[in-house]
């Protein structure tokens, strides 16, 4: 056996090269055209979407929090904040092609973990519940969508490609591929239940089904029948009194 080939046998692979703080930059401009259909060209993006001067103020604050200089990251952050209205703590950890649309009032916390492909609405807080250290904010994993107004509460992980409705409250674990709404959020859709748009995002987040709903006009419709079937009953059986009273 060769020499190289038993070297390669037994050493370990070498763990996945970090991408470039370039990189990571460019694939967030270039991810809004696929998710934004009112983007009409780079510029436009660079110059006047506040999500993207969010996410990129974020990269550099947090490679800062990550050598230890946490004074300039934060000072970073609160800059990054007073300019986009974008507050992410620079400890958060975001993957690759992540995208906030209109970028008002997006709220990350400290110890969230936010996976690759991930597209945020206006509005949406990922916060912590406890005062204890460590993990106390939500982990978003690869392809998650969260609606305008969402708020996901908690060290709770959100599945691969699952949904959050708009103003939802999600204080519990989301599958992966479910559609989670309402408040508490509770889940009531699954992927392949959704439309199909040719690859792009789909943007149809305002057609959310209502459980609660659902089940009140169930037990509308049960009650209507129950009550015509007593009716149907009562026109047919005659009553005790009316056996005792009826002629021989």
């Amino acid at each position: 056996m060769p020499y190289s080939t038993l070297i390669d046998q037994v050493a370990p692979a070498s763990p996945p090269r970090k991408p470039s703080l370039l990189a990571m930059i460019r694939d967030d401009i270039a991810c809004v055209v696929a998710r934004d259909p009112a983007a009409s060209g780079t510029l436009e993006i660079v110059l006047t979407y506040p999500g993207v001067h969010a996410i990129v103020w974020h990269r550099i604050a947090h490679r800062l929090w990550q050598r230890r200089l946490r004074f300039p990251a934060r000072f970073l952050a609160w800059f990054a904040r007073l300019l986009t209205n974008v507050d992410i703590h620079p400890a958060a950890t975001i993957g690759r092609r992540f995208f906030i649309d209109h970028g008002a009032g997006v709220v990350i916390g400290e110890t969230a973990e936010i996976g690759d492909d991930v597209t945020l609405y206006h509005g949406v807080t990922l916060g912590g519940t406890s005062w204890s250290p460590g993990k106390r904010h939500p982990t978003l994993e690869d392809g998650v969508l969260v609606g305008c107004g969402a708020k996901i509460l908690g060290p709770i992980t959100v599945g691969k490609g699952a949904r959050v409705g708009a103003n939802s409250v999600v204080v519990d674990p989301v599958p992966p591929a479910m559609t989670v709404i309402g408040i508490p959020g509770r889940l009531v859709r699954a992927a392949s239940d959704r439309r199909r748009v040719g690859g792009r995002i789909d943007l149809d987040h305002h057609l959310m089904p209502d459980p609660v709903g659902e089940a009140i006009s169930e037990l509308l419709d049960r009650i209507d029948f129950l009550e015509m079937r007593l009716a149907h009953r009562e026109g047919r059986e005659p009553t005790c009194e009316e056996d005792i009273h009826e002629p021989a």
